[in-house]
């Protein structure tokens, strides 16, 4: 972990030039330095109720248990004109995205010229037929959209980013983000001295001024909610967070209700109207006269309210049918068919298993291969190849073949590393970036996003739920 001089050894070798600065500070760190201002973190971040549920996973008495998620304390650094490029493929990539929504419950062009199967959509389980025909904001659907970016090397050697995954209906992960840049300056605030660091701590005005500007037209001065499906949700945390920073109220289901065609929640002060909600509930659970009719996390009539243009909502009804892993591999062709562009970010090369050529290919290649089921998330549903026992192996196989529509494969990239603190000392280990792209009257986001990092040694799954932790993304402004 140290060398005889007691610093942290880094190796210089083979560092990039943007991280030179960096590796000549952390060189002069001491490992006990370190290993306090890693103790410093945990200790605020548990008294600040930084959390996430872990679903499935219990205590020894039973109950559910919350855990910390992992901090690393060495920031992934992005130079800025591999940010400049990321930033407009990702503009390019969710406006792409909301056009084929859009499409999806209009015209359905996109269909019609046989880009996109129909059975794909229309027989997809997040195809939601009660939004056909409905007119949002701007054209707008997903409003908060986080997109999952691996670097690896191309065909050329060289590292290139790929985007892994669409996540557009309830992203999660941006309080971790705004935290650690805020855990990052307490503790190392010299460093912000010597990198000149883009900010992100304004997120969350971005964030309330995209909302605002998917409120109905008669509303003057919108009010704002957070609905959250309550404090046992894994997110919670990120609820109470975001609801606090952008000065909105934090509302469940029951404090909500609809009557004479608006949204109304209820206050100390009696009924109050509700123009937008950015709710963290998914669709299936937000209107039980319409969807699960057990469901109590939503509000009865809320899409009779939000199809006649009286609230609005962010994430929009629907927009799980352009996150679905197995409308994924079309996005570059969505990119050509609306907007007559080349994409700039590209995907990870994809086999659809609905496919005959391609699930033939998957099952003879499961060792090296990442299987994912289509509706899965979190890093459940998957089997990641080189990992897997031959056990794990021969039942996933047997699942392929008897629903070979449910999973994509991919092959294992050699995903890029980063510098991290781990108990031996400095170790590479594989990360991702979700950059958050907020689409209102404009396309905006904060640089950078959350880095998540696989902590066990080898590991490719970054998921919080499957043991990743988190890290500071720098974007260098120049």
């Amino acid at each position: 972990m140290g060398g005889p001089s007691g610093m942290v050894q880094t190796q210089t070798q083979g560092v990039r030039d943007h991280y030179r600065t960096y590796a000549e500070w952390l060189a002069r760190q001491s490992p006990a330095v370190m290993k306090a201002r890693r103790d410093e973190a945990e200790m605020i971040f548990r008294r600040v109720g930084i959390t996430f549920a872990v679903y499935g996973a219990k205590d020894e008495d039973g109950s559910g248990t919350e855990r910390l998620i992992p901090f690393d304390l060495i920031p992934r650094i992005i130079p800025a004109h591999e940010w400049q490029r990321m930033e407009r493929g990702l503009v390019q990539r969710v406006a792409a995205l909301n056009r084929f929504i859009h499409d999806v419950y209009h015209g359905q062009e996109i269909i019609k010229a046989g880009v996109v199967p129909a059975d794909q959509v229309l027989g997809n389980v997040q195809f939601r037929p009660e939004m056909m025909g409905v007119h949002v904001p701007h054209d707008v659907y997903s409003h908060v959209a986080g997109i999952d970016i691996v670097r690896a090397p191309n065909a050329q050697g060289e590292g290139e980013y790929y985007v892994l995954e669409d996540n557009l209906r309830v992203p999660s992960g941006v309080s971790y983000m705004l935290e650690d840049r805020k855990m990052m300056m307490r503790l190392f605030p010299e460093l912000f001295s010597a990198y000149q660091v883009a900010p992100v701590m304004h997120y969350p005005d971005l964030l309330l001024e995209t909302l605002r500007a998917a409120a109905p037209a008669t509303a003057d001065e919108p009010t704002v909610v957070v609905l959250t499906p309550g404090m046992y949700n894994s997110a919670y945390f990120e609820h109470a967070f975001l609801a606090q920073q952008m000065g909105v109220e934090l509302v469940e289901g029951q404090d909500l209700f609809v009557k004479d065609g608006f949204v109304y929640m209820r206050t100390t002060r009696g009924p109050r109207r509700v123009d937008v909600i950015y709710r963290r509930v998914d669709d299936d659970f937000l209107d039980p006269s319409v969807f699960r009719p057990t469901s109590t996390l939503g509000c009865a009539g809320l899409l009779n309210v939000y199809r006649a243009g009286n609230v609005a909502l962010a994430n929009a009804v629907g927009t799980g049918i352009a996150d679905d892993k197995s409308i994924y591999p079309y996005v570059p062709k969505m990119i050509e068919f609306y907007l007559g562009e080349k994409p700039i970010l590209s995907n990870v090369p994809t086999y659809i298993c609905r496919n005959p050529a391609d699930l033939k290919y998957v099952l003879s290649n499961l060792r090296d291969l990442v299987v994912k089921e289509v509706h899965g998330a979190g890093g459940y549903g998957m089997l990641v190849g080189p990992a897997a026992s031959t056990k794990e192996i021969e039942d996933f196989r047997e699942q392929l073949v008897a629903n070979p529509g449910g999973y994509i494969a991919q092959p294992t990239l050699s995903l890029s590393s980063c510098p991290t603190f781990v108990d031996r000392g400095i170790a590479p280990r594989h990360i991702d970036l979700r950059p958050f792209v907020l689409s209102g009257k404009d396309v905006q986001m904060v640089p950078g996003g959350l880095t998540r990092v696989a902590l066990k040694e080898g590991s490719l799954v970054v998921n919080s739920s499957q043991g990743g932790g988190t890290k500071d993304t720098w974007v260098l402004e120049v």
